[in-house]
């Protein structure tokens, strides 16, 4: 810590204790009595899109006030398993300190790993030998549902390429990718809504995974994207603010010049 910098004036310690009063039926809040697992997890994926949210906006004040939002939210899911009688967050902070540990013998053993595929690898090794807790039938097991498509899609990949199913060059993605693109057509053809969805999956599936052949992560990049659209879209509404129009008072081409001076300006 540096040397100007004050003490905290709380630790997790009694942020565990506001949550446990929280949570009290003598006293606590109403609200947060009526809880339970289901209902917090929302809160709990939407407080770790904010967290990336300020990293991408680099707002570092920002970022600390959102990991503190997050850091709530594994303290509110050991509470409630607590009360029922599952865990506690103490059972988490030493389950998770275990597994660090157990994952990195090149840092915390005799193992050695000079770059990070050798990290990646013992990473796999160690993670395959933790049996009991979770036992896997399938490579592409311990991938969550809950993940945002694009990204359960990328891990997907990642982990059957690890058995060797995997194209032997990125030009063979492409290749699949015409065949797709081609299905796809086929099935507006037919106005078949069910086929069209299905082969509009396929065609997004193969992108991911060229994507990820060429090292970028899918859901990264359609979020910039969506920033960057974004950004322009409303660029051109507080150009036209200044002129004062609206954008639905002006042609598509119109529209389109001006999205094109938007992207002059970045």
């Amino acid at each position: 810590m540096p040397p100007d910098t004050p003490c905290p004036k709380h630790s997790i310690n009694k942020l565990i204790e506001v949550m446990a009063k929280l949570r009290d039926p003598n006293g606590g809040c109403p609200w947060d009595l009526e809880q339970d697992f289901k209902s917090i997890a929302p809160y709990t994926i939407e407080e770790a899109y904010e967290v990336a949210e300020a990293i991408d906006n680099n707002d570092m004040q920002n970022l600390r006030e959102e990991l503190g939002d997050l850091l709530l939210q594994p303290i509110y899911h050991a509470q409630m398993a607590s009360e029922q009688g599952h865990f506690t967050i103490n059972d988490v902070i030493n389950d998770i300190t275990e597994k660090m540990i157990h994952r990195h013998p090149h840092v915390f053993g005799d193992a050695k790993a000079a770059t990070a595929e050798d990290v990646n690898a013992i990473w796999d090794i160690k993670k395959a030998q933790e049996t009991g807790k979770n036992t896997f039938k399938s490579a592409l097991d311990g991938v969550p549902n809950a993940l945002p498509a694009a990204l359960r899609a990328q891990k997907l990949q990642k982990k059957a390429a690890k058995t060797g199913f995997e194209w032997l060059k990125t030009q063979d993605v492409l290749d699949k990718l015409s065949e797709e693109l081609a299905e796809l057509k086929e099935a507006i053809d037919e106005k078949d809504h069910n086929h069209m969805l299905e082969e509009y999956g396929d065609i997004l599936f193969v992108m991911v995974n060229y994507g990820r052949m060429l090292g970028l992560n899918a859901e990264e990049a359609l979020r910039k994207c969506n920033h960057k659209f974004e950004k322009r879209f409303k660029g051109i509404e507080s150009d036209l603010k200044a002129e004062d129009k609206k954008i639905t008072d002006i042609t598509l081409d119109e529209m389109l010049t001006a999205w094109n001076n938007q992207k002059l300006k970045a």
